[in-house]
């Protein structure tokens, strides 16, 4: 493969580090891009845990096999901790000759020539990324004076990569953050539902419970009917509580898939409300992750509003593929509907403005069709990939 150089390679550079938001992923990228930027032989993106460690540390490189011989993850020891402690970079024509460098385990690559740059938001040192062993002829490519075979040009270059590397990286943790806070509130959304179902089922158990305790005496037969009941309505408080421990969970689109999830969610939701939720999909292929966020949450948000507010005996959704790629999601109701304009011009949304932005976010379009005693459909449709 010909190595890029120049801006093409800068710009490529930059270019990967923002094509993903997967905070792991983003740190292999940026240490994948410097060390080929820069013709290193060896490079390693270090995160500090606040505890003396490092919470990730990346390396490219090295082989699956020599990484595993080395051993546990360096401390933050000799240069390491200098550049994380004082924020500068450093470049040495010999790291083993600097009086901080404290040795390696014995599995370790041997390694010369070193540039180590932080990566820092503001004050904060969110990582240090370090390169060794510059390819080609040591010889010949020394730097006057330094005996460096990382130059001066090799350090501002990499400081601008470091300075977009902490962009890259903060945006990658917010996004994170973002979805723990969405997983989290789509959480309590389920347990909500979940009490509201047990709730009923205990508060129906207690007047069956009352009712044949007053009829002990004066009507045995109605009582031991009465006591069934207490039966049956106990075994379904249990089958609630069941499903509140197993399926109460996060949505988990990056290993579970969109329908998956969306199966999981609906089940929980159809024994915990009267009306019937069910959903028609088939095998679907893998939608841009973007898009797949969009179409749960444009969902979740129009089966809140069918089972909160439309009084639904039956709520359907329903997700189909076309060729191309092209996607629709369909959620229909039976309930007792609305008028659009009026609730537009009432200035009350019911979720559509969130619904309607989600979709125009990923380059999909919403519809919504409804009338007062007509039940409602809400469809978003996205282009795939």
């Amino acid at each position: 493969m010909v190595r890029r150089t120049g801006l093409a390679a800068v710009s490529a550079a930059l270019l990967a580090m923002n094509r993903t938001l997967e905070v792991r992923d983003v740190l292999q990228t940026i240490v994948s891009s410097a060390r080929e930027l820069l013709d290193a032989r060896y490079a390693a993106l270090g995160v500090p845990d606040g505890a003396g460690g490092f919470a990730q540390f990346i390396v490219d490189g090295i082989s699956d096999r020599q990484w595993k011989a080395i051993g546990p993850l360096p401390r933050q020891h000799g240069i390491l901790a200098a550049m994380l402690h004082e924020a500068t970079a450093v470049r040495l024509a010999d790291v083993r000759q600097d009086p901080r460098f404290e040795g390696w385990p014995a599995a370790h690559p041997e390694m010369s020539d070193f540039l180590g740059m932080p990566i820092a938001d503001g004050d904060e040192v969110l990582g240090a990324i370090f390169l060794a062993t510059k390819r080609g002829s040591p010889e010949h490519r020394r730097t006057p004076g330094d005996g460096c075979a990382f130059t001066a040009e090799d350090e501002e270059l990499l400081g601008i990569l470091a300075q977009h590397a902490a962009i890259a990286l903060t945006n990658a943790r917010l996004y994170e953050r973002s979805r723990e806070l969405t997983i989290a509130e789509e959480r309590a959304r389920l347990a909500h539902e979940l009490h509201d179902a047990v709730a009923q089922k205990l508060f129906s158990l207690r007047l069956t419970a009352q009712a044949a305790t007053t009829l002990m005496d004066r009507d045995p037969a109605r009582a031991r009917s009465e006591l069934r009941q207490v039966t049956r309505l106990a075994a379904e408080a249990t089958d609630e509580l069941r499903a509140a421990v197993i399926e109460l969970r996060p949505a988990a689109l990056e290993e579970d898939g969109l329908v998956a999830t969306l199966r999981a969610q609906i089940q929980v939701l159809d024994r915990a409300h009267p009306a019937r939720v069910t959903l028609v999909a088939g095998e679907a292929k893998a939608l841009p992750a973007a898009q797949e966020e969009a179409l749960l949450r444009v969902a979740q948000e129009a089966l809140h509003n069918a089972l909160r507010h439309a009084t639904a005996a039956k709520v359907t959704v329903s997700l189909d593929q076309h060729p191309g790629g092209r996607a629709v999601l369909r959620v229909s109701d039976d309930g007792t509907g609305f008028d659009p304009e009026a609730v537009r011009s009432a200035g009350r949304h019911l979720g559509l403005v969130s619904m309607r932005d989600r979709a125009q976010a990923v380059g999909g379009a919403l519809t919504v069709r409804s009338a007062p005693g007509a039940g409602t459909v809400i469809e978003m449709e996205v282009p795939g990939v």
